[in-house]
């Protein structure tokens, strides 16, 4: 598990995959730790958040250390170039006034996966949300904010929501409590309108909605709301994110991942998508 705070320097997909590439062509080298920091003339600790891209790789150091590994000119141009392109802001970064640092590592998580599992017991998913649903969230979390970083805010929310328009959109599945629906974020008009949303977007082949209905009682999947990426690189894990008051954490533990993604399956196994649009629509009357 590790914690990013404002303030830290998030990882992003690219650098994610280049530490695990130098990791893997260090060991198949025969090459310790202690070689390649000896390399670079810093400290092992340096080639340990290298390889864990909690650090940026720097082109230089990439050569350097591919030279020690024994590489050839050829694998050395294409892993600086990977370097330089992880190195290049996300189309996020001209947002980061408005956001804290630590939550860009989402958002270029959020970017590069292939599947995304989400629970919400709270509000209705980011990437689901209509623009006036997002500005009466983000109101509510900003009390003391001003329309300027409001308007940032939700200037990027919608549109990380183009991800799921692109022709190879992730698979996004969506599990929520029934709560969320009851919840007044804004006036009728803006629930019944997300709530039409959330129709809309049921229907797409790539979306699921599960809505966790009140009937299920108390049960063990309920907790902070939580997101859940898989990459196709095979260098990347699958990751875990949870949201704090004013902090994220990352799990990529072979064993907090699980028991997440468990926690989301039995969820989703407590209603029917039938179920779940049967509720929506309900839900769409009672705000008419």
């Amino acid at each position: 598990m590790s914690e990013a705070r404002s303030g830290t320097s998030a990882p992003t997909v690219l650098r994610m995959i280049l530490g695990r590439r130098l990791q893997d062509r260090r060991l198949d080298a025969g090459a310790s730790l202690e070689d390649a920091a000896r390399a670079l003339r810093v400290k092992t600790l340096t080639i340990r958040r290298l390889e864990k891209a909690e650090v940026a790789l720097k082109p230089l150091y990439v050569e350097k250390l591919l030279e020690t590994y024994g590489a050839d000119r050829r694998e050395i141009d294409e892993f600086v170039d990977l370097a330089e392109q992880a190195n290049k802001p996300g189309w996020w970064h001209s947002y980061r006034d408005a956001v804290p640092d630590w939550f860009t590592a989402y958002v270029s998580l959020e970017s590069g996966a292939k599947t995304l599992r989400t629970y919400e017991p709270q509000y209705v998913t980011g990437l689901l949300q209509t623009p006036d649903y997002a500005r009466a969230v983000l109101r509510g979390g900003l009390p003391n904010g001003g329309e300027e970083e409001l308007t940032r805010r939700v200037e990027l929310r919608l549109r990380r929501q183009n991800m799921l328009e692109r022709e190879d959109a992730p698979t996004l599945w969506v599990v929520m409590e029934e709560a969320v629906l009851h919840r007044a974020v804004g006036s009728p008009d803006v629930m019944r309108e997300q709530v039409e949303r959330l129709l809309e977007f049921s229907e797409l082949p790539h979306v699921s909605i599960d809505i966790v209905p009140f009937s299920a009682g108390a049960h063990s999947g309920a907790c902070a709301p939580f997101t859940y990426f898989r990459f196709e690189e095979p260098e990347l894990p699958d990751i875990v994110y949870s949201e704090l008051l004013s902090a994220a954490v990352y799990f990529d533990q072979r064993a907090d991942v699980v028991s997440h993604l468990e926690a989301h399956t039995r969820m989703a196994l407590m209603t029917s998508s039938e179920d779940s649009t049967a509720l929506l629509n309900r839900m769409r009357k009672e705000y008419s």
